[in-house]
């Protein structure tokens, strides 16, 4: 398991990346994989983000290999009131292409509308997870809570990430991740390496379900489990 840097920023991610370490490695639970939405805010301040994130979505696919896959769909918004949406895919090579020809553009975000796609994507086919990467929330947070709770009973968490310490934003992305039944996590801009690992955990858990996402080895694993709901009792 890769050693974070002891960076202020990085401490909430080490103790979500905490307990799983010792437990034995993956294995398949199901056939078939998982989807998941890769929601990514590429508005001006995010071009650094954005390229991490262009060299680090190969991992959610190699996560999921012994899951039985994962397609993924890249949803991004930027400037003024743009927002698009690839189709779900299975390549990383395509995923790293289609990113690569995305350049950053100034804007406001757009998370209602992320939601909004998110929630007719899982109507239509069910969406595993939904990975939202951002460092800002400029919006009003009811329409996106009750939106985020619709997620939660249709069965497609949203797992927060964010980057960053605005703490409007930070309140947004808790409460999101709350109603949604996922989870909420910060990541240091300077470390390529929570990120990887926070994607890796989500991806795992797309694919596979909770069990899955426990028996991961690493640290991001056990706080993302940790702050899911219990299994409901039969």
């Amino acid at each position: 398991m890769t050693q974070l840097p002891a960076k202020p920023g990085n401490a909430a991610v080490a103790a979500f990346l905490a307990k799983v370490a010792a437990m034995p490695a993956v294995r398949p639970t199901r056939a078939g994989g998982g989807r998941l939405i890769f929601a990514v805010d590429a508005t001006a301040s995010r071009q650094h983000a954005w390229d991490r994130a262009c060299h680090l979505q190969s991992e959610m696919f190699s996560a999921t290999r012994d899951l039985g896959g994962l397609a993924v769909q890249l949803a991004y918004w930027r400037g003024y009131m743009e927002f698009a949406a690839t189709p779900f895919l299975t390549d990383t090579a395509e995923l790293a292409r289609r990113m690569s020809g995305v350049t950053v553009l100034g804007g406001q975000t757009q998370v209602l509308r992320v939601l909004e796609h998110a929630l007719r994507e899982t109507k239509a086919e069910r969406v595993n997870a939904v990975v939202l990467v951002g460092d800002a929330l400029e919006e009003a947070v009811d329409p996106i809570c009750h939106l985020a709770g619709q997620l939660g009973m249709h069965g497609a968490p949203v797992f927060c990430f964010q980057e960053g310490a605005d703490r409007k934003a930070e309140a947004g992305f808790r409460q999101i991740a709350k109603l949604s039944c996922g989870a909420w996590a910060p990541f240091d801009a300077s470390s390529a390496d929570a990120l990887r690992d926070l994607l890796r955990a989500v991806a795992v858990f797309a694919a596979g379900g909770r069990a899955a996402l426990t028996r991961l080895p690493g640290s991001s694993a056990a706080r993302i489990a940790g702050q899911l709901p219990a299994p409901k009792k039969a």
